[in-house]
């Protein structure tokens, strides 16, 4: 057992049990927008304000022995929104990528993203293809974030990568099998979810790791992003450990 004083509960020890942690957690990281509205301030400051939440939570995650930290960065949904925002994002990711080694504090963490990324500029592109080789040989926490990502956008690829093999007679259409499709997913190294987090109140997956999620144990908290505290990991690993996952058994 490790013991944390004074981080959950100032009143209390809190206890988590090593031996049973999840192994891989995803975030949906919501309530910028509303946090910086709260403060009559431009919503770009509050992306910039979760932006340096998910630096200390990725540095949390990691020191505790979190395996896989996935977080919803970039939405194919998102797209939509005010082309002002969607460019200040931009910004933002690209600021975080030339910076990734400062932003993840010179720890061991490996970078990776998932989602179709063709659709950025050059820049981008060329900056997460920098980063990802740069973190590949770390071995501590891995890192995957969610940009240009949409579920069911992933689970139309992967058949339709699957469906291109049946057509060229590779396999036939009674082979294929969820081991097939997973194989085809942006995650395919990555072991499913163990445990989804969603700040901001909302209650619901909006398109994030709907294959992936089939057994997740989901932990809600009303707390926007720039808000959320390593307090607020520590009290969703604990919910978890006190669930009893029984995977459709008994």
């Amino acid at each position: 057992m490790i013991f944390f004083k004074n981080i959950f509960k100032k009143s209390q020890k809190t206890e988590i049990d090593y031996s049973n942690l999840p192994q891989h957690i995803a975030i949906i990281m919501d309530g910028n927008g509303r946090w910086a509205r709260k403060r009559s301030l431009p919503r770009s400051v509050g992306h910039r304000e979760g932006a340096k939440t998910l630096k200390k939570i990725t540095t949390f995650c990691g020191e505790i022995g979190i395996k896989y930290l996935t977080v919803y960065a970039f939405s194919t949904e998102n797209w939509r929104r005010p082309q002002s925002e969607v460019d200040a994002l931009m910004s933002l990711l690209l600021d975080y990528l030339k910076n990734a080694e400062t932003h993840i504090g010179g720890k061991n963490v490996r970078i990776k993203t998932i989602g179709d990324v063709s659709v950025f500029n050059s820049e981008i592109k060329k900056e997460i293809n920098r980063v990802t080789k740069l973190t590949s040989k770390n071995t501590g926490l891995e890192l995957n974030i969610a940009l240009n990502y949409g579920s069911r956008d992933e689970i139309v690829h992967a058949v339709k990568e699957i469906a291109k093999k049946v057509v060229q007679g590779k396999i036939k259409a009674e082979d294929i099998s969820e081991e097939m499709l997973n194989d085809k997913l942006y995650t395919s190294d990555t072991p499913d979810p163990d445990l989804l987090i969603r700040p901001g109140g909302e209650k619901r997956l909006s398109n994030f790791l709907l294959w992936q999620s089939a057994y997740t144990e989901f932990w809600y908290t009303d707390t926007l992003w720039p808000d959320f505290k390593e307090e607020h990991i520590i009290g969703a690993i604990l919910d978890y450990q006190n669930r009893n996952r029984r995977f459709g058994g008994i």
